[in-house]
C-alpha cells in the first residue's frame, strides 16, 4: 500500500472534527484519494492555497490548525514572551471564518496573544494591524482572487509584510515536524476569549487606516469635482465598508454599488473568478455603470488589495485599462503633483516588479525618481518600504505597482492596497475630468511622450500530480536555451534561480529579446499555473499586438 493510502485511511479515522471532511473522506474513489494526500499542502512566502476539501494536500481545519501552530512554534522560538501577539483577519471566502477561528484557538494554546478583526476585513487591514498593535506576526485567511473552491492563509512577519524567504523555511522545518492530529495544541476560540487570550482589534485601528489612506492624497489644495459618478464593486469581498467609507469621507458621494456582488458571499455566484483582471468579473459593473451613465467603474478582488477600472469612452463605452496602464497613470499623475507642488522628498524611490511594464521606468527618470526592481510579489516591494524605513527614509517610497492590479501609494502598510488604489485613482480621475482630460486620453499622452508599450500575461493550468510535474518539465525545456521566440531574437537570458542583482533565488526565467521586448515565464507560487509575461515595444498598438500574437504563439508549444 502506498504511503498516500495509508494516510488517507488515518485521516478517515481522525479528522472528526468538521463533518463535512467526514463526508467527503467516505465518498473518495482511488483517483481522489491520491490527488487530496499525495503531497502536503505547499508553504511558502504566499503561506499556504489550496481548494477546500480532506486530506494534506487541502484547506482545511487541520492544514490550518498544523500550519499555525508551525508559526506559533517559530514566534515563541523568536520573540520574548511580551512580544508574542498575532494579529488575524479573514475575508469572505467559504469557511475563512471558522479557519481564522481555529488558528487563533492554536495561537491562544500556546501561549500568544492573539488580536482578531471583530469582522471580516481587507488584507491591507491585516498588514496594517500587524505594525500598529506591534504583532510578532499576522495571518490572513484568503485566496486572495482565486476561485471560490480554494481558500489560503498569508502569514505577514512584524514589519508588516508577507514573511521572507528565510522566515517562511523555518516556519515549513515547524511545520513539517508537526503530526497534523497529535502535534497541535489548541483550545475552544470562545474559551479563548472568555480567558482573555484572544481580544478584538479596536474599532480605532480600523479608523487610523482609513485616516492614512486618506492622507495619501496629492492633490496639495488643487480643486476638483468630487461630484463624477462612481460604480464600485466589491465582488463579494471585503472592500465593501473600507472602500465606500474612504471615498465618501474624502468627498466623493455619488456611489452606486453593484447590488448583485455587494454583500460577502464566498461562493461568488455572479463571476467564477472573483479576479479584476478578468473581463468577466466587470461585466455586471459595466453594465451598472451603463444603466446609471457613471464617468468610472471600480472593482476590488475579495480580500481588497487588487483594483481594476473602466473608464467610460467618448462614444458611452467602457474600456477596462490594464494593471500596467493604471500603474502607469497613478505613477505619472504623483510625480507630476509633488514636482508641481514642490512636494518630492530627498532621493525618492518607485518600486516595481520584473514583470511590470518597463515603460515606468521612463516616467520615473523623467521625474529624476529612483526604479527598484522586485521579483514577483508585492512582499519584495513591501521589503523595500522596510528598507527605506531602516535607513530613515521611509518617505522617499513615493509608491509601487505591479501589473496584476497591485499599487501602494504609501509606507503605512506592507502589502498592495486596493483601498488606497480605489481613493488615489478617484482623486487622479476627478483631477483629470475637472481640466476636461479622460484618463484614456492622458495615457495616450505617455505613450507618445515615451514610447508604445504592450504588456500581456498568458496562463496556463496544470492540476494535480501530473500537472505540478509537466510544470516542472517546461521549465526546463526553456532553460535548455532558446535564439528566438516568434520574430524576435533572444539577446540575454536570465535565470533567477541563481539569485541575479541581489535578488532572493526564485524559479523565473526572463528572456531579452530584440527590440526591447521580453518574456517571462514562471510557475505560480500560488496556484497550479505557468504565467508567460509578454512585453512589446512597437511604434503603435496595431504593431505591437501583432508581433505579441507571434510570440504568444511560439510560447504555445512549451505549454502543450
Amino acid at each position: 500500500m502506498k504511503e498516500y493510502e495509508l494516510t488517507y485511511r488515518r485521516w478517515c479515522e481522525r479528522a472528526t472534527d468538521d463533518p463535512d471532511l467526514t463526508e467527503e473522506l467516505r465518498g473518495m474513489d482511488a483517483a481522489a484519494v491520491e490527488d487530496a494526500f499525495y503531497r502536503d499542502l505547499a508553504f511558502g512566502t504566499g503561506g499556504l492555497r489550496g481548494v477546500i476539501g480532506a486530506g494534506t494536500n487541502r484547506m482545511n481545519v487541520y492544514t490550518v490548525a498544523k500550519a499555525s501552530q508551525g508559526l506559533a512554534n517559530y514566534v515563541v522560538k523568536h520573540f520574548p514572551a511580551e512580544a508574542r501577539r498575532i494579529a488575524v483577519s479573514y475575508d469572505s471566502r467559504i469557511k475563512s471564518d471558522l479557519f481564522a477561528r481555529v488558528a487563533a484557538g492554536v495561537f491562544a494554546a500556546n501561549g500568544i496573544r492573539v488580536s482578531i478583526y471583530t469582522e471580516l476585513m481587507p488584507t491591507p487591514c491585516l498588514s496594517y494591524a500587524v505594525r500598529a498593535l506591534g504583532c510578532a506576526a499576522g495571518i490572513m485567511v484568503t485566496a486572495s482572487h482565486n476561485p471560490s473552491k480554494y481558500n489560503g492563509y498569508k502569514v505577514y512577519g512584524a514589519d508588516g509584510c508577507q514573511i521572507t524567504t528565510e522566515a517562511a523555511a523555518a516556519i515549513l522545518g515547524e511545520i513539517e515536524a508537526i503530526d497534523v492530529f497529535d502535534g497541535v495544541r489548541r483550545i475552544d476560540f470562545e474559551d479563548g476569549l472568555a480567558r482573555g487570550l484572544i481580544d478584538d482589534i479596536a474599532p480605532e485601528v480600523y479608523t487610523a487606516f482609513v485616516g492614512e489612506v486618506k492622507a495619501q492624497s496629492v492633490l496639495f489644495g488643487d480643486e476638483i469635482d468630487r461630484r463624477v459618478s462612481i460604480v464600485y464593486s466589491p465582488l463579494n469581498g471585503t472592500g465593501l465598508k473600507p472602500v465606500t467609507r474612504t471615498l465618501r469621507e474624502a468627498g466623493f458621494t455619488n456611489i452606486t454599488v453593484v447590488p448583485e456582488q455587494e454583500q460577502p458571499d464566498g461562493r461568488f455566484p455572479t463571476c467564477p473568478y472573483p479576479n479584476p483582471e478578468i473581463r468577466e468579473a466587470m461585466a455586471l459593473g459595466i453594465r451598472k455603470a451603463e444603466e446609471v451613465g457613471a464617468d468610472l467603474l471600480l472593482a476590488t478582488d475579495p480580500d481588497c488589495d487588487r483594483c481594476g477600472i473602466a473608464v467610460r469612452t467618448a462614444d458611452g463605452a467602457y474600456r477596462l485599462l490594464s494593471g500596467n496602464e493604471v500603474g502607469l497613470l497613478l505613477l505619472d499623475f504623483i510625480c507630476a503633483q509633488r514636482a508641481k507642488h514642490g512636494k518630492m522628498p530627498e532621493r525618492p524611490v518607485f518600486v516595481k516588479t520584473i514583470v511590470t511594464m518597463d515603460l515606468a521606468e521612463r516616467i520615473a527618470a523623467h521625474y529624476g525618481v529612483q526604479t527598484v526592481n522586485v521579483l514577483t510579489g508585492f512582499k519584495f516591494i513591501g521589503e523595500q518600504i522596510g528598507l527605506l524605513e531602516r535607513q530613515g527614509r521611509a518617505d522617499a517610497y513615493i509608491c509601487g505597482f505591479e501589473e496584476s492590479y497591485g499599487y501602494l501609494t504609501g509606507a503605512y502598510v506592507r502589502d498592495k492596497d486596493a483601498v488606497d488604489a480605489a481613493f488615489m485613482i478617484c482623486e487622479m480621475f476627478a483631477y483629470y475630468k475637472t481640466r476636461g482630460v479622460s484618463l484614456i486620453e492622458k495615457l495616450d499622452e505617455l505613450y507618445v511622450q515615451y514610447g508604445y508599450c504592450l504588456n500581456t500575461l498568458h496562463s496556463y493550468s496544470f492540476e494535480g500530480s501530473a500537472g505540478f510535474a509537466k510544470m516542472q518539465r517546461i521549465m526546463g525545456a526553456f532553460r535548455a536555451g532558446l535564439t528566438a521566440i516568434g520574430p524576435k531574437s533572444v539577446w540575454k537570458t536570465l535565470d533567477y534561480s541563481e539569485g541575479l542583482d541581489g535578488l532572493p533565488k526564485a524559479d523565473v526565467l526572463k528572456f531579452l529579446l530584440s527590440d526591447n521586448c521580453s518574456v517571462v515565464v514562471r510557475p505560480s507560487g500560488t496556484e497550479p499555473k505557468m504565467k508567460a509575461y509578454i512585453s512589446i515595444s512597437a511604434a503603435n498598438r496595431d504593431e505591437a499586438e501583432r508581433i505579441e500574437a507571434s510570440v504568444a504563439a511560439a510560447l504555445e508549444a512549451f505549454f502543450a
